[in-house]
């Protein structure tokens, strides 16, 4: 299988400021960003989607990697967004959590 440019930053081939990381999880800017703080975080496992995984301890993390970021760039009002498949609109096929905020959110999302 080729190699993800998720699985390239998680493995530092690519030159990637991590905002955490940690032996199962990396978390990084995003480089398409949609709100003034837009951060990815991913497993450093490659999994296609949500839907490939079974283990609830790497999802917990995810998430509780994604309020110690928070936490570190002193946002309180944000949200977590996890797209599965294109039409939801998952572009970088490797499970990642977007923390979004510093801006007021809208609803529904879109």
């Amino acid at each position: 299988m080729k190699e993800c440019v998720f699985c390239k930053i998680a493995s530092k081939k690519l030159n990637t400021e991590f905002l955490y990381e940690d032996e199962r999880i990396v978390a990084f800017k995003d480089i398409n960003p949609v709100a003034p703080v837009h951060v990815i975080i991913i497993p450093k496992k490659h999994y296609d989607s949500i839907k490939e995984v079974n283990d609830k301890d790497l999802i917990g993390d995810l998430f509780l990697v994604g309020n110690k970021v928070a936490r570190k760039l002193d946002i309180h009002s944000y949200r977590f967004v996890i797209n599965t498949e294109k039409e939801a609109g998952q572009e970088v096929f490797h499970l990642h959590l977007h923390l979004i905020g510093g801006r007021k959110m809208s609803w529904p999302p879109g």
